[in-house]
């Protein structure tokens, strides 16, 4: 059995690639992500799934990717190293791709304290850099990280995140560099605010000739209001979002701020189109999944590539 993936295919097209993000509900509701899923019909090329995302229990990933998988879409398996071994890991890549689920993020997850479980174990058996050597060996040499033969290996498209944004900004190249080593094909970044900054972090990848090696999508997350403009420069680590577009958001009218949310959403895919190495978009529309296909569209990337 060999399922390819379809994000690998629209990248190796050369064309820009587009994904979008799933989060499970924090309940046995197959109808909500049948929702969710649905809102993204034809306007992404795969759907993350969040793999309980801010240290909040949630459906599993693996259970909402083989619901999304079942709808005749593509998702793409995020999984953390804060909750699992590595026998566990590959116990769930295996089920993973027995079901045809053949995209993965690669990721540590968010610390156990920032959750509703404080009191909860962190594992973190391995880190993201070391879970996507594992993903590889399991692909490209049908070894377990034990050594033993796999009987019909996962043959994965393997992400990961990078945020180039975090302190200190000047590792932040250096950190990718490690990914791409390890053996990513794909990453998606934080979500982009500040896009001079982002834009001296990609000069850093390319004159590193790392964007030859890996396909970058740039994240994207629309803003509904300036309140939460302010949140995320104030509360979320990691977050770089400049003043003058807090104040673009205080500055219209209540009812028309989700309408500007979307135009700067917009307006920052247009400008990214031309920056070297970006080879498409991961668009977070947290809980606005309606919104995707609206941005997508309005960006000028309808229609999705047959491929």
């Amino acid at each position: 059995m060999k399922t390819e993936s379809v994000l690998e295919k629209v990248l190796a097209s050369g064309q820009l690639a587009v994904t979008s993000e799933c989060g499970p509900p924090r309940g046995a509701q197959m109808n909500k992500v049948k929702e969710k899923a649905e809102m993204l019909r034809g306007c992404v090329d795969g759907i993350n799934v969040t793999d309980n995302q801010t240290a909040m229990v949630r459906m599993s990933s693996l259970s909402a990717c083989i619901i999304i998988k079942q709808m005749g879409l593509d998702p793409i398996l995020q999984m953390v190293t804060r909750d699992r071994n590595r026998l566990a890991m590959q116990s769930d890549i295996i089920g993973a791709y027995t079901h045809g689920i053949n995209t993965m993020l690669c990721l540590s997850g968010d610390h156990i304290h920032f959750g509703d479980h404080p009191m909860a174990t962190n594992v973190y058996d391995l880190d993201s850099v070391q879970a996507i050597q594992m993903v590889k060996k399991m692909r490209d040499e049908g070894k377990f990280q034990g050594g033993e033969d796999i009987n019909t290996p996962p043959k994965m498209f393997i992400g990961a995140a990078a945020n180039p944004f975090a302190d200190p900004f000047e590792l932040r190249v250096a950190r990718l560099a490690k990914k791409v080593k390890a053996g990513v094909n794909f990453i998606q970044t934080q979500c982009i605010y500040n896009l001079d900054k982002f834009e001296t972090w990609m000069k850093g990848v390319c004159d590193r000739g790392l964007d030859e090696k890996v396909s970058i999508l740039a994240g994207i997350t629309p803003m509904k209001t300036a309140g939460m403009a302010k949140y995320m420069k104030n509360r979320v680590p990691g977050m770089d979002v400049p003043d003058e577009l807090i104040k673009r958001m205080s500055g219209v009218p209540k009812e028309k701020m989700a309408e500007e949310g979307i135009k700067i959403a917009v307006e920052s895919i247009e400008r990214l189109k031309e920056v070297k190495g970006v080879a498409g978009f991961h668009i977070m529309a947290i809980e606005w999944e309606q919104k995707v296909h609206e941005i997508v569209e309005r960006a000028g990337l309808l229609p999705r590539p047959q491929v």
